[in-house]
């Protein structure tokens, strides 16, 4: 089929009367508050079944998946479920559609999830399983769990004959030049490398003490909003120590700085960790993704270019610290640490770095970390010039 010239530059012309995204956006926002407004459910609007209403006009499986779309980027996880449930509705009643139940119950398991309901996201996990057995996040999960267990580690007899232990002190840096630090490689791509011994048990003791008094239940920061909130599949509690609280917290920066070489000024405060039995963290990024612009506004540093992480106990079972993209388990040891890079020397994201922090089966987990910005780092992790540096 062929459209004039005339035809096609009256369509521009009159685009810019179309409806934009801001007005379905809109549009969508202003149905969700009639439904909670008006206590409609989302099977009475679908079938147009309205108080009052004459004509009845149906919506689509489409148009309920769009709508509960719409709910889950303005991360309204409640309207996300509602929309998404009628849209898997109408798809199994057999409504004629493009529309796949797997996206659906990718979207509907994730806002449950969300919502803190694991039994009943866990339930339409194994349905989008049963569905498509390959599908990302669903199998991100099942390979969480088996890290936690000790299970599919990939780490091959000859990428480990490549890790090595090694006395380090960070070229001929003067503080360790006659000290040097035991440095133990855990994994090659990302790095992560461990330092043993390199907290005392009086320094753990002190560092415990301080932050006894203060723990409260741990936060995550809104991807959205940059503000701290506690959220479900982070359970542990937490207290952030300055350098003002106790000479031992500075010492342990300066510590950091000289093992590392990257500067402690712009990084965040010693957030210290208690995690119970059945505390965990679920698979996180510490870096602030391209999505996520103002994650870290409010602190004026720039991303977090590197995690550090003490060990402050060892731990009788669970805990670990696992990476389910590259299959790496890592296990507490007390008195050591874990480093590890969140971002390239070109200051894009290491997706990789994508890690959880295993559910305790016995015993008690204490850990601190140190998360270490970009701002200041300009001379001491120049750039690189290529992304994946």
């Amino acid at each position: 089929m062929c459209f004039s010239a005339g035809f096609i530059s009256n369509l521009t012309i009159q685009r810019q009367h179309f409806p934009s995204d801001e007005d379905q956006t809109g549009a969508a926002k202003a149905l969700l508050r009639l439904q909670d407004t008006y206590r409609l459910d989302s099977n009475t609007i679908s079938t147009g079944n309205l108080p009052g209403a004459t004509y009845k006009s149906r919506m689509t499986a489409e148009d309920c998946y769009e709508l509960g779309k719409i709910a889950y980027t303005e991360v309204d996880y409640y309207h996300t479920e509602l929309w998404m449930e009628q849209a898997l509705r109408q798809l199994e009643e057999g409504e004629d559609s493009t529309l796949d139940k797997v996206t659906v119950l990718d979207y509907l398991s994730y806002a449950i999830y969300q919502q803190g309901d694991m039994e009943r996201a866990l339930e339409y996990t194994k349905k989008l399983l049963d569905l498509d057995p390959e599908h990302k996040r669903a199998q991100e999960r099942k390979k969480y769990e088996m890290l936690c267990r000790g299970e599919g580690i990939k780490m091959t007899p000859r990428r480990q004959s490549r890790l090595f232990c090694r006395y380090y002190d960070n070229n001929h840096h003067p503080k360790l030049l006659l000290a040097p630090v035991k440095q133990q490689d855990e994994w090659d791509r990302p790095y992560i490398v461990r330092y043993l011994d390199i907290i005392t048990d009086e320094e753990v003791a002190k560092v415990k003490k301080l932050a006894l008094p203060r723990l409260r239940r741990a936060t995550i920061s809104n991807p959205v909003t940059g503000i701290l909130e506690t959220a479900h599949y982070r359970i542990s509690k937490s207290a952030w120590l300055t350098s003002y609280d106790d000479p031992v917290v500075e010492i342990i920066n300066e510590r950091i700085e000289d093992i590392t070489g990257l500067e402690m000024d712009t990084a965040e405060e010693l957030q210290v960790a208690n995690y119970g039995v059945g505390g965990q963290y679920e698979p996180h990024f510490d870096f602030g993704r391209k999505d996520e612009p103002d994650a870290f506004k409010e602190l004026g540093t720039g991303n977090r270019i590197a995690t550090w992480l003490f060990y402050m106990s060892d731990v009788l079972a669970g805990g670990a610290t696992v990476f389910p993209d590259i299959g790496a388990s890592i296990w507490p040891q007390k008195n050591s640490a874990v480093f590890w890079y969140n971002l390239f020397a070109s200051g894009e994201g290491d997706y990789s770095t994508r890690h959880a922090a295993c559910p305790v089966l016995v015993g008690n987990k204490w850990v601190s970390n140190k998360w270490i910005h970009e701002r200041g780092q300009e001379w001491r992790r120049p750039c690189g010039l290529n992304e994946s540096e």
